[in-house]
């Protein structure tokens, strides 16, 4: 199954989750139930969102985007972060005024049933988004599927609370356990958001594709033969390498550039999805990138 299925499965599910959670406050006027299904709408719109960011990353690189759209999806990854934030503000807002008068709860068996069975869909749709996304390194589908794992961290929070109410009489429990929500929830959100920065400002490739990377290359060096200023970035689930491969000057181009074409397929088979641009250079030449530039 393709990332984009995953996503509008999510989709799916939110609505039934949604529907879910929903009944479940009404049934039993709990602000914790409510606080949950709140989040499940910010489930909805965040794995809309990424659909759409995913559908343009797989567009193909264009004239006014040579290096292709990757990117698209930490958009995706950030703006789930913030829907995650202003939900839990309004998860705040509504335990805020319950906390001060507190209100009898309805229903609670039928409630807490309903929330439960959302919380095991999610859960098992979140376990399989994730690996999909550590599969293909999508940032859309892995923000929605850790989103997906709170909510369900967040629903056992509230059944386990509800259950506590409703043994102990304490209703001031109820807006006390949407509070702590709201702020579980507003940790992955900042988590999303700065993950989402990280990415958009060229972070570095993960330690072990700049391990595959380094093992590859030193495959190929010998006394002819050295590397320098290997420098590498992500974007989306493309990676991308850059590096000076220096040679001795006596050799044909022909010779040298086969030599490159060899190390940039055996990046590339070593790490699915790099993309390698190597600069030759003669072995007694150095290139240096952080001299002063000349006055103007």
């Amino acid at each position: 199954m393709q990332v984009s299925a995953y996503l509008k499965l999510s989709v799916a599910v939110a609505i039934a989750t949604i529907a879910l959670k929903t009944g479940a406050w009404w049934l039993t006027d709990s602000v914790g139930l409510l606080s949950d299904a709140l989040e499940s709408l910010v489930n909805l719109a965040g794995a809309v969102f990424a659909l759409m960011m995913v559908t343009v990353a797989a567009q193909p690189p264009d004239e006014d985007h040579p290096y292709g759209h990757h990117k698209a999806e930490y958009f995706s990854s950030g703006f789930e972060g913030v829907l995650i934030l202003v939900a839990a503000l309004a998860i705040i807002w509504a335990a805020g005024h319950r906390l001060f008068a507190p209100q009898p709860l309805q229903a609670l068996g039928i409630g807490l049933a309903l929330s439960v069975l959302s919380s095991a869909m999610n859960g098992a749709l979140a376990w399989a988004m994730l690996r999909k996304a550590r599969e293909h390194r999508s940032m859309a589908l892995e923000a929605d599927a850790r989103h997906l794992y709170t909510d369900v961290w967040t629903s056992a929070g509230v059944v386990i609370g509800l259950v506590a109410v409703q043994a102990t009489g304490w209703l001031w429990l109820d807006p006390v356990i949407a509070i702590a929500v709201a702020a579980n929830i507003a940790r992955e959100g900042v988590r999303l958001v700065w993950a989402s920065a990280d990415g958009l400002m060229d972070l570095a490739v993960e330690p072990e594709v700049r391990a595959e990377i380094e093992s590859t290359l030193a495959g190929f060096a010998h006394q002819a033969i050295r590397f320098d200023h290997v420098t590498t970035r992500r974007a989306g689930q493309r990676r991308f390498v850059d590096l000076h491969m220096h040679m001795p000057a006596a050799w044909t181009l022909g010779r040298a550039a086969a030599v490159r074409t060899s190390v940039e397929q055996a990046l590339m088979s070593a790490v699915p999805g790099l993309r390698a641009t190597i600069q030759l250079l003669p072995m007694d030449v150095e290139a240096h990138f952080d001299d002063p530039k000349d006055p103007v």
